[in-house]
């Protein structure tokens, strides 16, 4: 009888957690804690931890789902750091709950209830992620060319807009979700988006475009020069070779040059693989790289009056916009190894 009475105690049921709470939360990686009842507690050897991501209502049924994770890991003081268990993705939601188990002689666990299930969002790139994207950038930027104007395509009713509604200027308007998934600057950065590229042949702004057939052009010293700082901003691309660079241009002291402050690595105006601004004979002059096609985000308005408008007498070529575009999580060029 006394065994018995001892079996039915060494079974008394495990504590179930309560109270999750998630902290410390990166691009890849977080920390959880709960709070248990104190009874059976010093029974527990281990946790076991069921991470998903949260269903889009919109995902396709058909598609591969990622494989329910269940992480088994060892009881350690609470908070536990969860980090390279899986290859968490930035800005993501998930799912996450938890339950304790003891294991047993022969190998096997009993395991208490799950706990309720948390939700959570994974944080955006740092800083420290956007140098490795910077640093993959650098190695296929190539070499500089020279240039003398930003460039922004729209459509007539664009302009015409901004001149009867906007006093003439063109305002910010926050970023879309195009480019790195764990992008900071993605819904968030307010600004005006410019182009630079030019024509190898020719030095000037190619004929065609995918953004509409009027535009504005600008003179560079008018949006780039030593009363602006420069910001990497991301690297990318469209399952296509060749690849964008996202740059940031923000008037020194202003609330966009504040934003990328926190958030982005700061480039050499003067000396960097993707934009430069530089003095000779008194004059500034402005170089880009040739191999990467540049997207150059200015975070105060612009007065038309600055520049000229006019009619392309190019293409519009629809199949090269980048408007919500999604990068290729593939592609070995542009993707840095985050979660491990």
């Amino acid at each position: 009888n006394k065994s018995q009475d001892s079996g039915i105690a060494e079974m008394e049921e495990l504590p179930v957690p309560h109270n999750i709470k998630i902290s410390n939360i990166t691009c890849d990686s977080f920390k959880i804690s709960w709070e248990m009842d104190s009874k059976s507690k010093d029974r527990i050897t281990h946790y076991f931890i069921d991470l998903n991501k949260k269903e889009n209502k919109n995902s396709n049924k058909f598609k591969h789902k990622d494989v329910p994770t269940k992480l088994v890991a060892k009881a350690v003081p609470l908070p536990m750091t969860v980090r390279g268990h899986w290859f968490l993705s930035p800005r993501t939601e998930y799912t996450v709950a938890v339950q304790t188990a003891s294991k047993q002689v022969d190998g096997d666990y009993v395991v208490s209830e799950w706990s309720e299930i948390i939700e959570f969002c994974t944080a955006d790139y740092s800083k420290v992620h956007l140098t490795q994207l910077l640093e993959k950038a650098e190695v296929i930027a190539g070499r500089m060319l020279k240039f003398a104007v930003f460039y922004r395509n729209q459509h007539k009713e664009y302009f015409d807009y901004i001149r009867e509604h906007h006093g003439n200027a063109m305002q910010p308007s926050v970023k879309d979700n195009s480019g790195s998934h764990g992008s900071p600057i993605s819904g968030k950065l307010e600004g005006i988006f410019f182009s630079c590229s030019t024509e190898f042949n020719t030095g000037k702004p190619p004929q065609d475009s995918p953004y509409g057939r009027y535009r504005f052009e600008i003179a560079a010293e008018k949006l780039f020069n030593p009363n602006t700082n420069l910001y990497f901003g991301d690297f990318y691309c469209m399952y296509t070779a060749y690849h964008y660079v996202i740059l940031v241009i923000a008037p020194v002291g202003s609330p966009g040059d504040e934003f990328c402050k926190q958030r982005l690595p700061q480039l050499n105006s003067k000396d960097n693989k993707f934009l430069t601004c530089t003095e000779e004979d008194g004059m500034l002059v402005y170089h880009h790289a040739q191999d990467v096609i540049l997207e150059v985000i200015y975070t105060d308005p612009v007065d038309l009056s600055l520049g000229t408008v006019a009619e392309i007498t190019g293409h519009q070529l629809m199949s090269l916009s980048t408007a919500n575009a999604k990068k290729d999580p593939s592609c070995k060029t542009c993707n840095i190894s985050v979660g491990r």
